[in-house]
Order: C-alpha cells, then structure tokens, then sequence
C-alpha cells in the first residue's frame, strides 16, 4: 500500500479539497492518506474558522485516514518554517509521496527553481535585496530572475518550493507531486463550485457557501466561527499592557515594536491596525502573522527552544491510519502523542486564547480527545 502525505490548513475544508483528494485517489487506490494540518491558527495569518477537533472529523470523513497536527511554533510562521515543520513530520513517518496543489502544476518547474534556491549565489542576492529595504517574498522573486527565471508571486507554487527544498535537506526518500489548483488562491469571488478558501472566508458572512464545500462541511460552518478580527479587543489590550516589551515577541523584529506603539492607540480595528503597520518592508501576511505572535505571547526565546520537530501528535484516526501508526511507531525516534502530554501544554494555552470569543469547549476536547473514525 501507498502512502500519501499531504500538508493543509483548511480553512475552510472546500471542493477544491475534495478534488485534490479525489486526484490523489485517483492516481493511487490503494493507498492511506496522511494529513499534517494547521490547528487553530495558520500560516496565512488567519484563525481557522472551524476549530481543529471539528477539521479533524471533516477530514476523516473525506478519505483522509490520519490527521497529525503541525505544532503552533510552524503553522503560524513563514513559508519556509511551515515547510520545515510539515515535511519533516511527513519524513518521520515514512510517507512514499508527498502531493500539493500548485498553480504551474509542473513540478520539474518547481523542483529546477527549489535547487537554485539552494544554491550560496541565490542566498547572497536575496541578502542584498533585503539590506536595501525590500520585503522578503520580493526579494526571493527579484533573485530568482538571475537566473532565467520569471517571478514566482503564486502562493501555492511558493509552498511546493519550500517543500521541495525542505525534502532536498533532509535527504529524504518521499518524492513530491503536484496537482495543478483549479482556482486562484487570493480570488476573493465566488465562482462556479470550487472557489477558493480566500473567497468562502470573504463570502461567508453575507452570502450562502452551500454550493463550494461538502455536505458536511456545511453544517460547520452554520456554527459560531472564529474570524481573526474578533481578536483585535484582546490584541489591544496585548499590546496596550506591554507597550515597552513588544519586542521579545516572535517576528517583531527590526524596530517594527516602534512603529506598533506609535499606531495601537489611534486603531480601532484589525484592519485598520493592520493598514497602519504595513510599509514595503513588511507585508500584509508578515504583519499578521507577528500580531498573532503578540496575541499568543509567543516569544523568540520560545521560538528556539521549539525550533525543531520534538513529537508528532496526532488529532485523528480511521481503521487505516491506527494500521498505519502501528506498522511504524517502533522505527521513529520522536514520542507519538495519541492523549495529553505535558508536552502539549503550550497547544492547550494556544486552544484556550483561541477559544476567548466562543463558548465551545476547546480547552476539554484538547486534553481530552482524540478523533476516531470507524
């Protein structure tokens, strides 16, 4: 039997989804699929809508026969701390392939440009464009043309390089494939039945997203949800209480805390902290995701002592999946967490702020569950 890995967020579950699932299933029946997915925050700087217990249902019940939760400390990072975390959870548990969608869907295209990114040339022009004052996915792209290359602004197809290259480092055995997405990522419309997780997010509040997700996500998504800009009154009051500490936290890197204390008092939502923040130094993403780092005190000296892969814990199972974990838990050198542990301590005060603007109850179903599909 194969087995497939793939690396998601979710947010929300979409037909798109099904449709990569569908292709992997396609190409390779007997195979077990294994998800390492974002938890309650993401790495494009968003809450998940749906909390991670109720994703991790939603995934089983969609063909997915395990669901491993990527930790905090790399779900809500840059591209290349995601990838990092991701593949290497993907290679500790021995997947033979790792499937993503992509824009070009060529993955010799990605593999080529994954390489140059490897190469000391292209890491001393991404430096120069950096010391100049220029924004981090810019840079990657400006050096990228160096090399005969057109820039790569696609978000999907900067993903897969980083898989690509993260698998190159690691010397692993798992081999990268790419289905080509079927819509644009950053699309915030709605159209025909697969429509993007951007545009159901930007749609949901005012419009009916029946027709763009499975039935039973459906259902879901008829619940309270968590949208990012809930949080503002709590990142305020954050920042507002440690206004001359802002600086210890992950991403505030730079002076930025300067520009952040400048700006808290006169802003009276996310958005508007958010466009009062930005400059061409620091994106929209970038930005979020160090407010989010503020709003969970996920400080830089918690950033190193969590800087590599300590466990793998898993959120979910089917008959599949527990065969899985079995037939190779005695080969991987790291523990596999299928309850609480104390190791997972820093995941329960991440679900608790989380669950500051719902009544659900996280903080039980984090100590206590563990999803089984039969």
């Amino acid at each position: 039997m194969v087995n497939i890995g793939i690396i998601a967020e979710y947010n929300p579950f979409h037909n798109g989804h099904l449709y990569h699932i569908n292709k992997i299933k396609e190409k390779f029946p007997d195979s077990r699929i294994i998800l390492v997915m974002s938890g309650n925050f993401t790495q494009r700087a968003d809450a998940s809508i749906i909390n991670k217990w109720d994703k991790t249902k939603i995934c089983l019940n969609n063909n997915i026969d395990l669901v491993i939760e990527l930790p905090f400390e790399f779900s809500c990072q840059s591209a290349d701390i995601f990838a990092y975390g991701a593949c290497n959870i993907l290679n500790y548990l021995k997947v033979d392939y790792l499937v993503f969608g992509s824009e070009s869907g060529d993955i010799n295209y990605l593999k080529d440009i994954a390489k140059i990114q490897l190469k000391d040339e292209y890491e001393k022009l991404v430096k120069k464009y950096l010391d100049e004052g220029i924004n981090y996915p810019t840079s990657l792209s400006k050096a990228l043309t160096h090399f005969g290359y057109d820039n790569v602004d696609k978000p999907n197809d900067i993903l897969g390089i980083s898989y690509i290259r993260e698998l190159i480092k690691l010397k692993s055995n798992i081999i990268p494939l790419t289905i080509k997405r079927t819509n644009d990522y950053n699309d915030k419309s709605l159209t025909d039945s697969i429509s993007s997780a951007t545009s159901i997010r930007e749609n949901i509040k005012t419009k009916d997203v029946k027709n763009y997700v499975p039935k039973d996500v459906y259902k879901y998504l008829k619940k309270d949800l968590y949208f990012i800009e809930y949080y503002f009154p709590f990142l305020k009051y954050k920042i507002l209480s440690e206004i001359d500490n802002l600086s210890i936290y992950q991403t505030v890197d730079e002076g930025i805390e300067n520009k952040i204390k400048k700006v808290i008092y006169t802003s009276n939502s996310y958005e508007e902290l958010i466009n009062n923040i930005k400059s061409k130094r620091y994106t929209r993403n970038k930005i979020k995701r160090m407010l989010i780092h503020i709003l969970v005190s996920f400080t830089k000296e918690e950033a190193k002592k969590r800087k590599d892969i300590r466990y793998i814990r898993v959120l979910g199972f089917n008959k599949k999946g527990q065969e899985y974990l079995k037939e190779i838990k005695k080969s991987i050198d790291i523990p596999i967490y299928t309850n609480f542990n104390k190791d997972l301590e820093f995941e329960l005060k991440i679900t608790s702020i989380y669950s500051l603007i719902n009544n659900e109850d996280l903080i039980k179903k984090e100590i206590s569950n563990l999803i089984i599909n039969d």
